[in-house]
């Protein structure tokens, strides 16, 4: 291998974490509205949007695996993973205006219409991150450098997160003029624009400088077993699919919890005492922008925000923190400190409003320390296989743990349709059931907080620590400089 210890400059940082900016335009958008996009605009049934997204997160499960295998036997003059940030950026982004389009079909033409559009945009999402993300893993070997490479890279996804959770429902209102479903379209149009165009700057941005030693060459199989015997590996990937299954469920659930369960009039009186609405008085006044009128939507678009700003205060400290403590340790303490804010929410009635934006707050913070780690972790868990193996496969590897994502993400957005359905959830009534009601709080907090509780415990059995990690990062610089 070609490797050593490489800095980075900033501009190769921040090219590649425009890359995730771009794909999480998209992703975020899928995570927090695909099921409230099909339900009360397409007009998709609860349980047949949940059957749709659960099977579509296999698909790209399934998907990822494939795609980790082409990825590592991917050769070309640009290296195995860039070329693929640039082919499936133009395709990226029509498929994702395709799947936020709303033709007039009829009934069965929409449900297939909704399958096919969803499942094509998994596809390539697929095509297009897994090779994104194994980027990430042979862009540098230094530990260091990597750990602040992914803290640009989710400083991104944050930027991409909080335009999504705080201005996605302004920006439907204002480019559709009141109508949801032309709204959402003409949004989906400008990210994807924004989304091609960044992938493009990613792909000349970026080096890959960790290459497979000459004549290394290994079978699918021959990656499976490694992958099979590599407990990093599966810990960590019981760990990924628990994870986002939490933010899916909770993710998608928050808007059901402000406009059904949170009083209304006491967001209105907390928003006006906080000084909120005269913020949005000013913003319309002055630069034309329609904020909703809704309290609820305003309520729900300042509970993102709170969150997500403090998520990125806690990806600014996760750096120093993991080069400090190992990254196994931070992250496991900052989880379970995030399911604790989590927890939380289940004791707080619908008048406890300051409460709930301040454990959002918390819980934003926490839960930030830990997504740049995760990340890096993975990268992490690649050196692993190396060091026991002597072959580097970091597609394959990334595209597992990618799969754990899909499915979590899948298996947690499925579960929140399933449980409006269940509960007795009806699209559109201004009062839902007690039941509907109850199912809606508990799916923001009682069941995230225990799902992430489990993921700590999980972490028992991750035995890359600080010190492995430097053991690891020392002999495989000796073996790389070696082969130079």
């Amino acid at each position: 291998m070609i490797g050593g210890s490489q800095k980075l400059s900033v501009i190769e940082k921040i090219g590649y974490s425009l890359g995730d900016l771009a794909a999480n335009l998209i992703f975020q958008t899928l995570m927090n509205f695909l099921a409230f996009f099909y339900t009360d605009i397409y007009k998709i049934p609860a349980g047949t949007a949940s059957i749709i997204i659960l099977t579509g997160g296999f698909l790209g499960a399934f998907c990822n695996i494939i795609m980790g295998a082409i990825a590592d036997r991917t050769n070309t003059r640009f290296g195995k993973f860039r070329p693929w940030v640039l082919w499936t950026a133009v395709p990226f982004g029509v498929i994702a205006i395709l799947t936020f389009t709303t033709p007039s079909l009829g009934e069965t033409g929409k449900l297939i219409y909704a399958i096919v559009t969803y499942f094509s945009l998994v596809i390539i999402y697929s095509a297009n991150n897994l090779p994104y993300s194994a980027l990430g893993g042979v862009i540098t070997s230094d530990m260091k450098q990597r750990n602040s490479l992914s803290s640009y890279r989710f400083v991104a996804v944050m930027i991409a997160q909080f335009i999504i959770q705080v201005f996605m429902q302004p920006l439907v209102l204002k480019f559709g003029h009141g109508d949801e479903a032309a709204g959402f379209k003409t949004v989906m149009t400008y990210f994807s624009i924004i989304a091609i165009i960044f992938f493009i700057i990613t792909f000349f941005a970026t080096r890959e400088r960790i290459k497979p030693l000459p004549g290394q060459k290994s079978t699918l199989k021959q990656d499976l077993t490694d992958l099979a015997k590599n407990r990093p590996w599966s810990i960590l990937l019981l760990v990924t699919v628990l994870i986002f299954i939490t933010l899916a469920l909770k993710g998608g659930m928050y808007i059901y919890y402000f406009k059904y369960y949170l009083n209304e009039s006491s967001i209105a009186t907390f928003l006006e005492m906080i000084g909120f609405n005269k913020f949005t008085v000013w913003l319309n006044q002055s630069t034309g922008f329609q904020w909703p009128d809704d309290t609820a939507t305003a309520g729900y678009s300042l509970f993102n925000a709170c969150g997500i700003l403090f998520m990125i205060v806690g990806i600014v400290f996760s750096r120093s923190l993991a080069d400090k403590f190992g990254k196994r340790d931070v992250f496991g303490f900052s989880l379970l400190a995030s399911a604790s804010c989590l927890l939380m929410f289940v004791f707080y009635s619908p008048n406890s409003i300051a409460n709930v934006f301040v454990t959002q707050i918390m819980h934003g913070f926490f839960y930030g320390i830990t997504i740049p780690l995760l990340w890096t972790m993975i990268a992490d868990v690649a050196d692993y296989s190396e060091w026991k193996n002597n072959r580097r496969a970091t597609a394959i590897i990334f595209s597992a743990m990618i799969s754990g994502l899909k499915i979590g993400l899948s298996v947690g957005g499925a579960l929140g349709a399933a449980f409006l359905e269940g509960s007795g959830y009806i699209a559109g009534l201004s009062e839902q059931k007690a039941s509907a009601v109850s199912g809606i709080k508990l799916s923001v907090s009682l069941y995230p907080g225990f799902i992430f509780i489990i993921a700590v415990l999980m972490l028992h059995w991750y035995r890359i620590n600080r010190k492995t990690e430097l053991i690891i990062e020392s002999v495989l610089n000796e073996r790389r400089n070696k082969s130079l």
